[in-house]
This record gives C-alpha cells, sequence and structure tokens, in this order.
C-alpha cells in the first residue's frame, strides 16, 4: 500500500506541477497582451500622424510655389509625383522606400485623409483630418495662428 500511495502522491505532484506552468502562462500572457495592442495602436497613431505631417509638408511647398493650397489629394499626390525637389531627395523627405501613392491614405484602416480647403476668405486655409479619429492639421477658420496647426502639437 505504502507504493501505491507513494505513486498517487507523485501523480498529484506532477498534475499540480503542470497546472501551476499553465496558470503561469495564463497570468504573463493576460498581462502582457494588453500591453502589446497598447504598444500597436500607439506605433499605428505615430505612424498616421507622421503622413499627416508629410502631407501638411507638400501642402506648404505646393502652397509657396502655387499661392493656393491643393483642392484635393489625388492632385497633391500628382504635384508629389512631379516636383523636382521630392523627385530628387523624396525618400529623404518621405524617409526610405516612399510611394506616393499610399501618401494620402491612413495606416491605420487604409481610409483617404480627409481634406478641406476654404479658398472664399482673405486667408486660405485647410483642414487635414484623419477619419479614424479626431486628428487634424489646420483650420477652415480665416485665423492664420491655426493655419498648419496639429491638434496634437
Amino acid at each position: 500500500m505504502a507504493l501505491n500511495s507513494h505513486g498517487v502522491q507523485v501523480g498529484i505532484q506532477i498534475v499540480l506541477g503542470i497546472v501551476i506552468v499553465a496558470l503561469a502562462y495564463w497570468l504573463y500572457v493576460s498581462i502582457t497582451e494588453p500591453y502589446k495592442l497598447i504598444e500597436r495602436q500607439e506605433e499605428v497613431t505615430r505612424q498616421t500622424r507622421d503622413k499627416m505631417g508629410d502631407i501638411r509638408a507638400a501642402m506648404i511647398r505646393y502652397e509657396e510655389l502655387n499661392d493656393r493650397y491643393v483642392t484635393s489629394l489625388d492632385s497633391l499626390v500628382e504635384f508629389v509625383k512631379n516636383d523636382s525637389l521630392y523627385q530628387a531627395a523624396g525618400d529623404s523627405i518621405f524617409g526610405p522606400d516612399f510611394v506616393a501613392d499610399s501618401l494620402i491614405y491612413s495606416p491605420r484602416t487604409g481610409k483617404k485623409f480627409v481634406l478641406s480647403v476654404n479658398d472664399t476668405a482673405n486667408v486660405m486655409t485647410y483642414r487635414l483630418e484623419d477619419p479614424d479619429t479626431g486628428d487634424y492639421i489646420g483650420t477652415l477658420e480665416p485665423d492664420i495662428t491655426k493655419l498648419n496647426a496639429a491638434s496634437w502639437e
């Protein structure tokens, strides 16, 4: 009987060891997964804001050359593709492996950014919005102090 009792104890210890390892893994995953999700969301937010900043830079360059803002994002893409500065130094301005056609799409969901231009006031203004969040650059009010300001800056 002593042998049988000893075998049962060893069996229970093995089962408890497996349960402890399983619970430790579950605890690890339940702590780290939400954190990883937050990190991914922050990275996508950073990428989206960087891309909106690139659009702002292209809008400013377009306005400097043409004394008005481009009225559509598709026209802005064509401008970026054909502008001599961006052709010569596009990778150093926008980063490596830059594709002009992807400039106007949010990395978050792939939706197109929303551009509105107010050219009826004395001061031309624009507002670029992320379709997935409340992030924006610029204003439609004729207030030059808010012209290129980003909501997150």
